[in-house]
C-alpha cells in the first residue's frame, strides 16, 4: 500500500437526528464517507480520534474512492487511522485536542 495511502479513511462519524423514547436527539453515527458526502452531512468527524477531516469524493473514473484525512496534522499523530501516527511506533493514540463536537 503506497504512503498516501494509510491516510484515507472510508468511514467517518456524522452526526444524526434520531428518535428515541419519544425525544429526538443527535448522535454520532459511522457512514461511509460516501454516505456522508450523498447526504450533504452539515456534521462530521474522524470515527477513531473524534477530530476534524476533510471529505474527499471520487472526482474522476479512475481516481480513488470517496475517502476522508485529517485536517490536523496533530490528530493525525494521535489517530490510529493517521500517517503520521503509523510513522512513529509505540506512540499511543489519544482523542482530538479539538473534537468536534
Amino acid at each position: 500500500m503506497a504512503e498516501h495511502e494509510l491516510e484515507k479513511m472510508y468511514e467517518c462519524e456524522v452526526k444524526k437526528l434520531f428518535l428515541r423514547d419519544g425525544r429526538k436527539r443527535e448522535e454520532w453515527t459511522a457512514v461511509p464517507v460516501a454516505d456522508a458526502i450523498r447526504e450533504n452531512a452539515a456534521r462530521y468527524r474522524c470515527k477513531h480520534c473524534h477530530g476534524a477531516v476533510r471529505l474527499h469524493g471520487r472526482n474522476v473514473q479512475h481516481g480513488p474512492s470517496p475517502h476522508a484525512e485529517h485536517k490536523s496534522r496533530q490528530d493525525s499523530e494521535y489517530c490510529p487511522t493517521g500517517i503520521y501516527f503509523r510513522r512513529n511506533p509505540g506512540r499511543l493514540p489519544r482523542l482530538s485536542l479539538h473534537p468536534v463536537e
